[in-house]
């Protein structure tokens, strides 16, 4: 079992790996990254890094993957359009950043055309997407698995009264989750049960669409969450470094759930005993329940589990990054990214060291007003040439005119490394004040419960 103390690795050591990485492929890559926030921002920034990577290419992309590689207007979910592009600029490695490409299958829209079957695709196949395309097939892994979660029923419209049935007669809170996707909103947690058997007729009545054609019913589980990830070639896996995000707009967690207001990372709840559990109970029986369904899965899983009173609970699969946790997880990788997912193509994987910064890194997301509720876009930002010691990774950005504005609800990801959370949010705070547009918004207490 590999060591999740952080400790510190010796040059000597990261030049071995460095050149184990070197040795994997025979030559440099092109490379088309999918996806436009700040997820893709730094993805893109780590990637760029790397002696492999001869030319990057981002689509969409924002005002600040622009910086490194470029920006291509495309649509993610046009396979034939991807397929022509990559032709063209003889690429040779496909990241897929969200997961709507994923879940619509373009690992396997790739790997069955001759013409573009030799690039590397990192990602999941369509079957191996489905952990996140739909919360009940996750949930039968998990169960023939033994894998630890919420106790669970699923019903559709024809089966509703049997729903309100269950309801009725559930402890409160409940947790109503689409069984699609829902961009992030098909999660529900609900006090009472006539608001709870309300939302599930409209969500059955298409609330979410398509994605709430089924929905699952669990159980609520009482704990703090936090985020595990790991990159798998379907056989073997590494566990990148640990994270927690913050969902909630308000400070000490309170108003609307969000798309993520920050993360940390390392988690200092998470130790080397909460790992061994998380990793023997949850993550082998995972990768062996793929191996299983002989799915081919060569790309992330995000873990997105809960301790309750010690004991970690899997709440959900998804078949890519998180998004903001991305953005403290790669700046404490210390591995050249692009290398290891080569390493995806060429089964070398197992024989790979993961180097973690011992730092602590926190991220503080700058958010429009109104967010994640009505807002507007195309305010101008200012201030950037004053920040100092962060990274500052683009989500909601674009440029006009040579002009930085705001183009969505979550615009700027701010992340900060130092020896604690404390510090490193120090950081992150006071650049964050430095960044001015109209109708600014950001948390100040990213991880401070965990002091």
């Amino acid at each position: 079992m590999q060591s999740y103390n952080n400790s510190l690795v010796s040059f000597a050591e990261k030049q071995l790996i460095f050149n184990t990485f070197a040795k994997s492929k025979e030559k440099y890559m092109n490379i088309l990254l999918l996806g436009s926030g700040g997820r893709e921002h730094a993805m893109a920034w780590k990637m760029e890094q790397s002696p492999l990577c001869t030319n990057l290419y981002i689509a969409p992309g924002n005002a600040g993957t622009e910086a490194c590689g470029q920006n291509i207007s495309m649509n993610i979910n046009d396979f034939e359009g991807i397929k022509t592009f990559c032709l063209s600029k003889s690429i040779d490695m496909l990241v897929v950043g969200p997961e709507e490409p994923l879940v619509r299958g373009i690992y396997d829209f790739v790997k069955q055309d001759t013409d573009i079957a030799h690039i590397i695709v990192v990602g999941p196949s369509l079957e191996g997407a489905k952990l996140e395309g739909s919360k009940a097939y996750s949930k039968i892994l998990m169960q023939e698995m033994n894998i630890p979660t919420a106790a669970y029923r699923e019903f559709n419209i024809e089966s509703i009264e049997d729903g309100l049935a269950y309801i009725a007669q559930h402890t409160m809170p409940i947790v109503l989750k689409a069984d699609g996707l829902a961009a992030g909103k098909g999660v529900l947690i609900l006090d009472n049960v006539e608001e709870a058997q309300a939302e599930f007729r409209a969500m059955l009545s298409g609330k979410f669409g398509a994605a709430s054609h089924t929905i699952v019913i669990e159980q609520f589980l009482k704990g703090i969450e936090f985020s595990i990830f790991v990159l798998t070639d379907g056989h073997d896996y590494k566990i990148l470094p640990v994270a927690k995000d913050y969902k909630r707009i308000g400070e000490g967690d309170t108003g609307l759930n969000t798309g993520g207001m920050g993360a940390v990372s390392p988690v200092p709840f998470v130790d080397d005993v909460m790992m061994q559990k998380v990793e023997n109970r949850i993550i082998k029986p995972t990768i062996e329940g793929l191996k299983q369904r002989k799915i081919t899965y060569k790309g992330f899983i995000f873990f997105g589990l809960i301790s309750v009173e010690g004991e970690p609970y899997t709440i959900e699969y998804n078949c890519r990054m998180g998004d903001p946790e991305t953005e403290v997880v790669i700046p404490r990788l210390q591995n050249d990214l692009v290398a290891l997912f080569a390493t995806l193509d060429n089964g070398t994987l197992a024989q790979q060291l993961i180097v973690e910064d011992p730092r602590t890194a926190t991220t503080v997301f700058l958010v429009a007003g109104g967010y994640p509720g009505d807002y507007e876009k195309g305010k101008i930002m200012t201030g950037f040439e004053l920040t100092q010691n962060s990274l500052l990774f683009h989500a909601g950005t674009k440029r006009i005119d040579n002009q930085l504005v705001t183009n969505g609800g979550r615009i700027l990801a701010i992340t900060s490394l130092a020896d604690n959370i404390r510090d490193a949010l120090s950081i992150s705070n006071q650049n964050s004040a430095i960044i001015e547009y109209e109708g600014k918004n950001f948390r100040k207490d990213i991880g401070l419960d965990l002091l």
